[in-house]
């Protein structure tokens, strides 16, 4: 057993780590826009956000910039968008395994919560067609589409054109909770829903946090204008404004062409980490099952025949932290865990993962 004084190996945290963080050009970004505009980055602004920002966000995605809401990270995001349209005892769909925080959310908002199996493609499309045939009429199905957390799956073209078709005539909402899109190591990126939606049925929302900073905390909603326009009104009456300081930060640093350079940096760091657990999971835990993700922060692993509950504090005592895949469901995952690579070395990770087998062998 490892010594209560070595240091932990954390894979918990969805968090870029501070090694491949630009902070350089933080820094630049931070004086320009106290230089530029003070006026409007020290000051109350609107509940709309930075409004320079939601200019520049409007022209990302190609809409309006009334069809935009910058918030306190992405979760505000969601919190807003869940406060408008779930009530108690509305249906909602999400994916089985699903974000905690999601769960946790809907839930304390009194929703019945559907959960569909998630496949390596995306979530089952079959199993919620015959969901809404049943006649169950959700408000919203909640959908994680790229290098889903805590799955690390993409979902496909073909179903994403299904989702749409099933949100047209059904008539809910399909939230496309995005934000990882960057992050992809390889393969070529997918259209996202919101640009192929004809129904106004889209509300997508991502994030700088992943390429970015963490600690920014800086997300947003793109949607129907009457939607956004209700989410203001939710917005206005929770605060006078989202943090312009940190939203004047993204705005300089996004139109100095740094993100993009960023990006690049992430990825490359990220793309050799995922590596290095694919290849310590192969070596120390040939019995693993697992889909290796095309990008993003987190990777799913099943352990046959091995109890997670079990294995939780085992793995603790040496030296090695993982979450339990039972967080991220209703019910089931306990042979199942989210091992977060994006916080650790590739060293760290291979180190990580010999404690993690050398637990995994002590309980048997």
């Amino acid at each position: 057993m490892y010594a209560p004084r070595m240091a932990s190996i954390l894979f918990t945290r969805g968090a870029p780590s501070l090694d491949i963080i630009d902070q350089e050009g933080l820094r630049e970004a931070a004086q320009k826009a106290f230089t530029d505009d003070p006026g409007g980055t020290f000051a109350y602004g609107t509940s709309v956000g930075y409004v320079p920002l939601r200019t520049w966000l409007a022209e990302q995605h190609g809409v309006a910039p009334e069809q935009v809401l910058v918030t306190n990270g992405s979760m505000q995001a969601d919190a807003f968008l869940f406060e408008l349209l779930v009530s108690e005892g509305d249906d909602v769909v999400v994916e089985a395994p699903t974000y905690d925080r999601t769960l946790l959310n809907l839930r304390q908002r009194g929703a019945n919560v559907h959960a569909i199996e998630l496949e390596t493609d995306g979530i089952n499309v079959d199993a919620l067609e015959k969901l809404l045939e049943s006649g169950v009429r959700p408000k919203l199905a909640h959908i994680i589409p790229n290098f889903h957390n805590p799955a690390g799956y993409t979902l496909s073209e073909a179903k994403r054109t299904r989702l749409l078709e099933l949100s047209a005539e059904y008539d809910f909402v399909l939230f496309e909770d995005d934000p990882y899109v960057k992050v992809r190591f390889e393969g070529e990126p997918l259209p996202t829903m919101l640009s192929q939606d004809k129904n106004a049925k889209v509300v997508y929302a991502s994030s700088f946090s992943k390429t970015m900073a963490p600690g920014i905390r800086c997300g947003y909603l793109v949607g129907p204008k009457d939607v956004i326009k209700k989410v203001q009104d939710i917005a206005t009456t929770t605060y006078i404004s989202p943090n312009m300081v940190a939203q004047s930060i993204v705005n300089s640093y996004c139109r100095s062409g740094r993100l993009e350079e960023s990006v690049v940096n992430v990825r490359t760091a990220l793309r050799a980490r995922r590596d290095a657990l694919v290849a310590a999971l192969r070596r120390e835990l040939p019995e693993a099952v697992f889909t290796a993700p095309q990008g993003g922060y987190f990777m799913w692993v099943e352990l046959p025949g091995v109890s997670i509950e079990k294995l939780f504090p085992v793995a603790k005592e040496h030296g090695v932290e993982f979450v339990k895949g039972s967080d991220f469901l209703l019910e089931g995952g306990d042979n199942e865990l989210r091992l977060a690579f994006s916080g650790v070395t590739p060293e760290q990770i291979d180190e990580g993962i010999t404690r993690l087998a050398a637990a995994v062998r002590s309980l048997s």
